[in-house]
Order: structure tokens, then sequence, then C-alpha cells
């Protein structure tokens, strides 16, 4: 599924990593509760839906009931997903925003409060890939007394009531098979989160960039001019220090592949060796200084490929 980035708030994780045969899933955050159970969704997954429910809802703590059941694990607080959605006054029932049915591209967002507000966040944890589901929360875990509250024209103590289809859920990390590298090339290991620890080596850096391939993905072929979800780390070449980092952000970022399109926080050196990679892969780009006498240090991206839009 392919569109443009256009955020609820600004996408972009840090994954909740299971280690041992005897580890569990966390449980969801919302779950359904008197005022989620009131609220009557019609329509097919992916269509506008028909939302009715009794005024005024006031629930204490965040709700969320599964209208359509999706398939595969529960969405993990701090995974990035794809969804289309239908926004109202929990109070008056009023539509506030819509977006991502029929043929509307659909919105990236975070499951994570350092990211969207805090009733999504919660929210989207009771969800799957392909769920769609009615989420109610008060006042403090939507918007709270912000501007943006104002500017839709809520009310202190309206709550909200969202209508979520998750249509794609994005792993936090590249989970293609590990490559080797050649010689010389910058060393990357990966800590148990998938967040990578790089070592430039003690010799000048190329004239031109450079990439190489990292992990082998199965998934999407990235083409030219594709959204693409994305997790990256960038050093610099002479001091070896983290430069940029989403996984120090927090969350990942939506760029648009090749040498022409907009890169966000990437440069057109990396996102042109995005194209014809797989979802699941992890590349590693070295970016040398633009021009013999360009007097900046050369960087290296370590990027995962999350997935495509």
């Amino acid at each position: 599924m392919r569109s443009s980035l256009a955020l609820i708030a600004t996408a972009a994780l840090v994954a909740v990593a299971l280690s041992g045969c005897a580890a569990q899933a966390p449980a969801p955050e919302a779950a359904p509760g008197n005022s989620s159970s009131t609220i009557d969704v019609t329509g097919d997954f992916g269509e506008t839906p028909e939302v009715e429910f009794p005024t005024p809802l006031a629930p204490e703590e965040t709700e969320c009931t599964e209208v359509i059941e999706g398939e595969g694990p529960l969405i993990q607080s701090g995974q990035p997903v794809a969804i289309g959605f239908a926004m109202y006054n929990g109070a008056t029932g009023e539509l506030l925003q819509s977006n991502g049915f029929g043929d509307q591209p659909t919105t990236p967002v975070v499951a994570s409060e350092k990211v969207v507000f805090p009733g999504l966040a919660k929210g989207l944890t009771c969800a799957r890939e392909g769920s769609r589901v009615a989420i109610v929360m008060p006042q403090k875990d939507g918007f709270g007394e912000s501007p943006d509250a104002l500017q839709l024209g809520l009310n202190p103590g309206d709550s909200l009531v969202l209508i979520v289809d998750v249509h794609e859920a994005f792993p936090s990390r590249a989970d293609g098979a590990p490559q080797l590298t050649r010689d010389a090339f910058p060393a990357v290991v990966l800590a148990p989160d998938g967040r990578p620890g790089i070592t430039v080596p003690k010799a000048d850096p190329p004239k031109q960039s450079e990439v190489e391939l990292l992990k082998s993905g199965s998934g999407t072929v990235v083409e030219d001019g594709d959204q693409v979800v994305v997790q990256f780390t960038a050093v610099d070449w002479d001091t070896n220090e983290v430069s940029a980092s989403t996984w120090e952000d927090g969350s990942p970022t939506g760029v648009v592949a090749g040498e022409g399109g907009q890169g966000g926080q990437l440069p057109p050196a990396v996102t042109k060796e995005l194209v014809g990679q797989k979802a699941g892969s992890q590349i590693g780009v070295i970016v040398a200084p633009e021009g013999d006498d360009a007097s900046g240090s050369a960087q290296f991206y370590v990027v995962d490929i999350l997935g495509v839009l």
C-alpha cells in the first residue's frame, strides 16, 4: 500500500524485544468497557464506517473494542502501523476528522505516547493487522488542553471516539538474513532490540559514496518514488559519534526513495540506495563529502527498511 505521508502526529520507535521461549507479549493497554461497547460501527474494513453512539460518552480511562477481527499478533507499544481513522467528539457525536478510507491514503503512525496522543497509543495495542477498533478516551488521553483541542472545537472535558482500521503493521527492525560485508567496511553490531552499534575503521573514507547490504529481506521491492518507513543511525566518520538516529528519537521516519526524492532526515545519497532493496533489509551507506574540496566529514548510515506504504 503506497501513499503520501499525511500524519496525525509526527510519525516515526523503540521495539519491545522478546527473549527466551517463555517470553510473552505485553497485554493490551486498553480493553473493552461500558463506553466503547456502546459504539455501533457498520461497514466493510477499509471503507468509510457508519458510526452511532449515545452521547455524551464519559469514560474514566481509555477503552477499546475490536469491531472487525484482525490477524497475527497484537500491535506492540512503539510499533509503526498504517491506519485509516475517523475521529468524533464523544460528547456531541460530531465527526472531527477522517482519513485513509476508500481510495484515500493511509496514515502512518507509531503506537507510542512519545509520538501520538495517549489514547490512540493505548488503543492500538488492542488491535492487529486487519483490525477495525473502536477507541474512546477521556480528555486526559486525547488532546488534553492543547491548542489542537480548541482548533477541533472540543470543549474542556469532551471525550474522543476513534474508529481505526489497521491496514499494515510494520516490524520495528529489519528482519532479513545477515550478509557478509567486505573488509574495511564499518562494523555493525546489533543490540537485542535492533539498535545498531557502529565502529568506523581508522582510515580515510572513500572518495565516493558506497553501499553494502547488511541484511537481505524478503518483502516488497522498493521502487523509485515509493514512501518507505525506515529506522536509521548515522555516525560521523572522523569522530565515530552518532550524528542522527531514529532509535534515539524514539520513532521511525518516512522517506521518499530515489535520488530525486524528498528524503526528510536522509540525504539523497542514502535514499537513492533504497531503490531495488526489499522490505526487511538493512543497508550500510558511506556518504562521502561532496566534491574534492568539501570540508565536511563523511557519514556512515545504517538503515533498516521496515516497509513500503
